[in-house]
């Protein structure tokens, strides 16, 4: 069985899309959030800033339909998604103990780097009204391109642009837009491997933008090995 990962857009579908021959951008989104709700990995990988070199090791653990990241640099920090809700909750744990990760915090950056806690919640696979774009090709394979759009003045993003590999189910690319409709973030799988027959992430590229002149203003990479196994 084929699969493809992609952080958070992150790991890919136990499931094989073409299989079940989704003809709807909902029945789309449905896969996708089964895909990550499916998983029982644990990876070992890190954040890299491309600027300045910094990095910031963490662990991936996803069981039981939860995904945790670890991160072990001082201040240690755990966070949690928790599958088993609709839509997805984002717990934030640190010293003192684990708190609900407020909508307002969304925008705010993951230990400085260039992804944030929406990001990480995967809210926008719960947005309503999911929309069939139409089909392109990303790395050779491919996808559909489903657009959602926020429902609430909360958060980063105004609108979400999926490409959904064809093949697996899971999002190979992403596109996240303000309310001007300036494109603000890029997600993109750079690098896969091979894993018990299985096509994983090897790397991620992670793209904030400018909306006033569409420059990259800020890269992380985010590259993981293969998993633990267990």
């Amino acid at each position: 069985m084929k699969r493809l990962f992609l952080l958070p857009l992150l790991l890919a579908s136990a499931l094989r899309a073409e299989d079940a021959q989704p003809k709807t951008a909902e029945e789309i989104i449905r896969i996708v959030r089964l895909s990550y709700a499916l998983q029982n990995h644990k990876m070992n990988g890190e954040l890299r800033d491309d600027a300045t070199g910094r990095t910031e090791p963490l662990t991936l653990t996803m069981e039981n339909k939860v995904m945790r990241f670890l991160f072990k640099n001082p201040p240690p920090e755990i966070v949690h998604l928790d599958l088993n809700t609709e839509p997805a909750t984002l717990y934030q744990v640190r010293q003192g103990g684990s708190s609900v990760v407020p909508g307002s915090q969304h925008g705010d950056k993951v230990r400085g780097m260039e992804f944030n806690y929406e990001d990480l919640s995967l809210g926008f696979l719960y947005w309503p009204r999911p929309q069939l774009m139409g089909e392109d090709r990303v790395s050779g394979q491919k996808c559909w391109i489903v657009r959602v759009t926020n429902p609430s003045s909360q958060g980063p993003y105004y609108v979400v642009d999926l490409w959904v590999h064809q093949g697996s189910g899971g999002a190979a690319k992403m596109a996240a837009f303000d309310r001007n409709s300036k494109i603000v973030k890029r997600y993109q799988v750079t690098k896969v491997q091979k894993v018990d027959g299985a096509t994983t992430l090897k790397e991620l590229r992670i793209e904030s933008i400018n909306p006033a002149n569409g420059e990259v203003k800020g890269r992380t990479y985010m590259t993981l090995d293969d998993p633990v196994k267990k």
